[in-house]
């Protein structure tokens, strides 16, 4: 089983990435804590300050939108915040936001005190007591599932000891509150989206292991999508997508838990349903409108509401559980893909706030979230995103060290007794005036241009595996302090084993432009750079002409030639033999221009 390395021992150093991740740490520093419990302090019957009264609601420094005082779900966003400000700290040292995170973690045991010891809800509990009826009720166990998993996640990775206590109380409501349905409603357990919560009673029995959360797993481990999923019948087709992904991660700790073949079963059948069988756009997305769409259809379902951020999120999130189970490289590619064409392409480059939907129909416009006055589910899921990232890089399993994405980045391993230290970077193909690779394999800038310096107090001997992703282009060229050599390819990996001491490690990937098509239109296609989608500037599908499953054909590159160059912005391309001509340049490049992704080939 491949093994992640602890947050604190690996750090996302550069690029995209690292730009993207400080635009997220910026706007999670931007946020009040008195805005964020605001509704964690109104059910607990404590004042906000200074807001007795509150004679200008237009003025009044609060969270709208889903966090409003109005909204069923009002106080989700907290949870993910926590969760992100958590992670920072610990891969990045960030003191600021662990110092906040702490003062936060103060507030909500106080409001958890004034709810008589146990509740630390930003909801009433008849919430839960209204799930019993046929009364409506919007997530109250999606709700509190996020108030949890910040709580844990600021033990877990912050170290916040407070934090633990707090949880370990709300799991006693709980576990009262599911002993009161047992006879009466039991399959209340099963409703207001409480997909989430199996894997956090999982996490908590695997830091504490006291009884009572075997106790709640026992309790939530049950439901009518893991019966279908384990015998192999569609439990997915038109099923709320982000409802049902949190399952398959519950399944996933479960079997890291118990080894039980059960949930290893489940788990890589709702991916097999959900991704092998289904099909997806160019994106990663496999769903509309919040829903699965049927399998290979997805022509049929191109609208302005394609592909929610919250199931990329959540799907890579699964894809991680079973690449780090399997080694299997079809998960870090789905990985790489959703990275830049949704983690990237639903992130605002500017604000940092999400959009809800990508829309793939002709002509769209994302749609972006405000900072203050939105807060659907994608601002959570959002602001953890970016800060997922040193966690989907390196992996270690006995000798072995494998890079799974491409992302400068360091990191401390251990391999035996040792400790080793890596990094990767994007670098130029001519530096220094000394050439790394054959001249003629294309231009001078390339992102997949990579640099790997690996250093040991002492000689090491272990195997670097390095993943060849499926858009590779002939064959890698790789040297090792500077000299060429040929590599061992298997499987999809290029293995070098040798004792390390300090070496430098040259690899160019040529990645290829290809063109994937509707599943169920094949007329009509969406051109990708390497895993890059691009989109044409252009409010219409104008049709291309041309193979179109050939776009170096029409296809001619735009670069610039500066002193200071970003490679990861060079992805950027015009049409040639075109009637009319237009650029195409990553999605994740686009933030208020009108674009189109899907092409029809014309004759």
């Amino acid at each position: 089983m491949l093994k992640a390395p602890n947050l604190a021992d690996c750090r996302v150093t550069g690029g995209i990435f690292r730009e993207r991740m400080e635009l997220n740490r910026k706007y999670l520093k931007e946020l009040e804590p008195m805005c964020l419990l605001q509704n964690f302090y109104l059910e607990a019957g404590m004042i906000l300050p200074d807001m007795q009264v509150i004679n200008e609601p237009e003025k009044a420094n609060l969270h709208w939108g889903w966090e409003s005082p109005a909204c069923q779900l009002r106080g989700h966003f907290l949870g993910h915040w926590m969760s992100a400000a958590a992670m920072l700290s610990a891969s990045d040292g960030d003191s600021e936001l662990k110092e906040k995170l702490s003062k936060i973690v103060d507030e909500l045991e106080r409001c958890q005190i004034r709810n008589g010891g146990k509740w630390v809800g930003s909801i009433p509990e008849k919430y839960f007591k209204f799930m019993e009826s046929e009364d409506y009720i919007w997530s109250p166990q999606y709700t509190m599932h996020k108030t949890l998993m910040g709580l844990v996640d600021a033990y877990r990775y912050a170290g916040i000891e407070k934090a633990l206590k707090i949880a370990d109380a709300l799991a006693d409501w709980y576990i009262e509150w599911a002993e009161s349905i047992e006879k009466s409603a039991p399959f209340t357990i099963f409703k207001g989206e409480q997909g989430g919560m199996l894997e956090e009673w999982c996490i908590l029995f695997e830091l504490t292991h006291d009884p009572k959360y075997q106790k709640l797993m026992d309790i939530y481990r049950e439901n009518a999508l893991y019966h279908k999923l384990e015998q192999h019948r569609d439990a997915l087709t038109d099923d709320h997508a982000n409802a049902s992904i949190p399952l398959s991660h519950g399944a996933a700790r479960m079997y890291d838990i118990t080894g039980e073949e059960r949930w290893k079963i489940i788990s890589e059948e709702f991916w097999e349903q959900a991704v092998t069988k289904r099909g997806m756009f160019a994106t990663s997305g496999a769903n509309s409108g919040e829903f699965w769409i049927p399998e290979h259809s997805h022509g049929s379902y191109i609208s302005d509401t394609d592909q929610e951020f919250c199931t990329v999120y959540n799907m890579v999130r699964l894809a991680d559980f079973l690449y780090r189970r399997t080694g299997d490289t079809v998960y870090a590619d789905y990985i790489e893909r959703a990275l830049y064409n949704g983690f990237l392409a639903q992130q605002n480059m500017h604000s940092g706030t999400p959009a809800y939907f990508l829309p793939l129909a002709s002509g769209s416009r994302k749609k972006w979230g405000s900072k203050r006055h939105d807060f659907w589910c994608c601002h959570g899921t959002m602001v953890q995103a970016q800060t997922l990232y040193p966690r989907l890089i390196w992996y270690t399993e006995g000798n072995t060290v494998t890079v799974a994405q491409y992302i400068p980045s360091e990191v401390k391993l251990n391999i035996g007794s040792k400790e080793v230290r890596l990094s990767q970077c994007t670098e130029l193909k001519n530096l220094n005036n000394q050439v790394f690779f054959d001249e003629d394999e294309g231009g001078e800038k390339s992102r997949w241009s990579l640099r790997f310096d690996i250093g040991c107090d002492e000689a090491t001997e272990f195997t670097l595996k390095l993943r060849m992703p499926w858009w590779l282009k002939g064959t890698p060229q790789v040297m090792v302090d500077g000299e060429p050599i040929r590599a061992d390819i298997a499987e999809n990996y290029l293995y070098i084993t040798k004792f390390w001491q300090n070496s430098t490690i040259q690899l160019l990937l040529t990645p290829e432009l290809t063109a994937e098509p509707l599943p169920d239109m094949p007329e009509v296609a969406a051109l990708m750079d390497g895993p890059i989608v691009l989109a044409g500037m252009t409010d219409k599908d104008i049709g291309l002409h041309g193979d179109i499953y050939a776009p170096e054909s029409f296809l001619h590159r735009r670069t610039t030639h500066e002193y200071k160059t970003y490679v990861w912005k060079q992805n950027t391309y015009i049409t040639r033999h075109q009637p009319v001509n237009i650029e195409f340049k990553p999605l994740y490049e686009v933030t208020d221009e009108v674009y189109t992704v899907y092409f029809s080939k014309k004759k």
